[in-house]
């Protein structure tokens, strides 16, 4: 979930109130929060960043926030969160090195305050894992800073941002096969924003064992479908229009095992919602599907 977003509306408090999120949005398994950095540091020319943290206008209404390593754990924590993120700064991929390594000096002093600041929430109430998040673009010795410093801080888990921010594949492929080994084995890897099933794939085998992207999601919104052979289509292309076959007869999702291609191909020229709900549960389904295999394949002898 999407600490930025929440905490403009409906407020962590009202999260807080109502029993937390898992009850808030009905959902019995593990919760994830990011600290609400990423969005933030988006908002050029509606924030000023300082050491304490950014502040910035809502994009919604204008109104003014403070958000920094001590609030966004906070309301994490008010958000009854599995896992929370600490509040790190994702400088952009058009970032000189100087930028970078001032981003990770600033990432590294944050998260400190995150880490005492949850070890204080953490005496008088059970509360979730706090996961570090290594910085660094795409220069290792940076990274291998960030990484070792994260380290001896010591955190629940160990993620690694600002990459898929425009850099290639190669390169970002190139930054994991270094980081990675840097990261203990025996605490969780997670490689934020990556959601293309082959670079899943490759990730994985380099060591990452989480991962979260909006990729499936908004591709399905658009018309692109994730097919169950590890192919993709388009479905508004006009050859699907009298396509009365099976979306996806191997599809985890029962929609897409009785639904038509030239139906959804209908549904998404009329504008109709349900499209979407089709392509999205499909796309989340095949990409669910993949990583359940390849967990079965790393189990199995």
């Amino acid at each position: 979930c999407n600490t930025y977003h929440l905490h403009l509306h409906p407020g962590e408090d009202t999260v807080q109130q109502a029993g937390g999120l898992h009850r808030y949005i009905g959902w019995e398994k593990p919760i994830l929060t990011d600290s609400g950095g990423y969005q933030v540091f988006s908002l050029r020319g509606l924030r000023h960043i300082s050491e304490r943290g950014v502040e910035f206008r809502a994009h919604t209404d204008g109104s003014r926030h403070v958000l920094g390593p001590q609030e966004a754990t906070e309301i994490q924590w008010k958000f009854g969160s599995d896992i929370i993120m600490c509040f790190d700064e994702c400088p952009p991929s058009t970032a000189s090195r100087r930028e970078i390594e001032t981003a990770v000096d600033r990432t590294l002093r944050w998260a400190k305050i995150c880490k005492t600041t949850h070890d204080q929430l953490k005496q008088s109430a059970n509360g979730p894992l706090l996961f570090g998040i290594v910085q660094g673009g795409l220069h290792f010795d940076l990274r291998k800073k960030c990484a070792e410093e994260l380290r001896a801080i010591g955190f629940d888990g160990y993620a690694l941002g600002g990459l898929a921010v425009g850099e290639s594949e190669e390169e970002m492929l190139g930054i994991l096969r270094e980081v990675a080994p840097l990261l203990p084995e025996e605490y969780p890897r997670y490689l934020m924003g990556v959601g293309v099933l082959h670079q899943l794939r490759a990730c994985v085998a380099l060591g990452i064992d989480m991962f979260d992207c909006v990729l499936p999601m908004r591709i399905a919104r658009h018309g692109t479908i994730l097919l169950s052979d590890g192919s993709e289509i388009r479905i508004t292309n006009a050859e699907f229009k009298q396509a009365h076959v099976p979306l996806d007869p191997d599809s985890p999702s029962d929609l897409s095992r009785t639904h038509l291609k030239s139906y959804l191909h209908h549904l998404f020229k009329v504008n109709e919602r349900l499209a979407e709900t089709i392509a999205c549960k499909q796309n989340l389904g095949v990409t669910l599907k993949m990583m359940r295999d390849l967990r079965t394949k790393m189990d199995t002898p």
